[in-house]
């Protein structure tokens, strides 16, 4: 890493961290990686339990060490990791990260930074990639798909290498820093959603994209996800986190609908899914509402079905009491 007196001026002190202790992996090299001394930098994201798939991380730990003038693209359905993925990486490295939330009437002004109004003065704001690119950031644009491309347009000679400009700044000139990386996720591939899943996704410019590596990343395996369940929620038996597990790929399956992108015979597709995140939120709730009669059902509504339309609530209950049998009506502790 280099020694950059810009982001010892922020607080930022280079560190190196050995892969294995860092990600609580056992693989039989010595690896050390780059990140930040630990100094309580308000932007480095809080370490969560997280379950890292290999390959994915692998990829990921071989653009932030060296990105070779990409941005890396993290498109797959929402709520499978996408952001975590990198947050939580950034976490055990200390790397500061910008996040933002994209939407569709984001403008490039937004990440730049504009003049505020301030005691009867307008001092500039610095906006989230500006801090990212003087300071050595990571910066997220999450849902990345929903953009206008036209505002992305802006962003083209950055992600080749030339300084960042901020017009609206007298002309302030930022030289990109060695350590600032260009993070992006989508639920689409920037093709637009042809799914139908996805309202608002926009085909995304081919000159873009081709500025982008690209992680597919999908829902975790029913073995990652119990071992994610056994660290939030270790409280709930075993069998409650088996067949957790078990609905929420029946519902994705339902959402997704089969290879054919239709449910099978006799079912309904249904609109929403349940994502590793609302999995988890399902989970905390049943441990704390443990007491209550048809917990599971009860921590289920409050986690996903409240928000869908009664037919579908119905359905996904009853595939519910389908998967957890007697359990169904009972409580954590039966």
């Amino acid at each position: 890493m280099e020694n950059d007196t810009q982001s010892e001026s922020a607080g930022l002190q280079p560190a190196f961290y050995e892969l294995n202790e860092t990600f609580d992996l056992d693989s039989n090299q010595l690896i050390l990686l780059e990140g930040y001394k630990e100094c309580g930098h308000p932007a480095v994201p809080a370490v969560q339990p997280y379950v890292f798939d290999r390959d994915r991380l692998r990829k990921l730990l071989a653009f932030l060490d060296n990105p070779e003038g990409d941005g890396l693209y993290l498109c797959g359905p929402t709520g499978c990791g996408k952001t975590s993925l990198v947050s939580q990486a950034a976490a055990r490295l200390h790397w500061p990260v910008q996040m933002v939330p994209v939407h569709g009437r984001l403008e490039l002004d937004d990440l730049l930074g504009q003049k505020v109004l301030d005691k009867g003065s307008t001092p500039f704001q610095y906006g989230a990639l500006s801090i990212a690119v003087k300071d050595g950031h990571i910066l997220i644009l999450d849902e990345m798909d929903v953009a206008d491309p036209a505002e992305l347009a802006g962003l083209y000679d950055l992600l080749d290498g030339a300084p960042l400009v901020l017009a609206q700044n007298g002309g302030e000139i930022i030289p990109v820093h060695p350590r600032f990386r260009f993070v992006a996720t989508g639920n689409s591939a920037g093709a637009g959603d042809g799914s139908g899943l996805y309202q608002g996704v926009l085909r995304q410019s081919l000159a873009w994209l081709d500025r982008f590596r690209v992680i597919s990343v999908d829902y975790p395996d029913e073995f990652t996800e119990l071992m994610i369940l056994n660290q939030v929620v270790p409280g709930l038996p075993v069998v409650v986190r088996e067949k957790m597990v078990k609905l929420a790929n029946e519902v994705r399956r339902l959402f997704t609908g089969d290879s054919d992108g239709r449910a099978g015979e006799g079912e309904s597709q249904l609109s929403v899914t349940l994502s590793t995140r609302g999995l988890v939120r399902w989970a905390r709730l049943s441990l704390r509402f443990q007491g209550a009669p048809r917990v599971f059902e009860y921590a289920l509504e409050q986690a996903l079905t409240a928000r869908v339309e009664p037919a579908e609530r119905q359905a996904i209950h009853r595939i519910g009491h389908d998967v957890f049998g007697d359990l169904w009506s009972s409580g954590v502790d039966s």
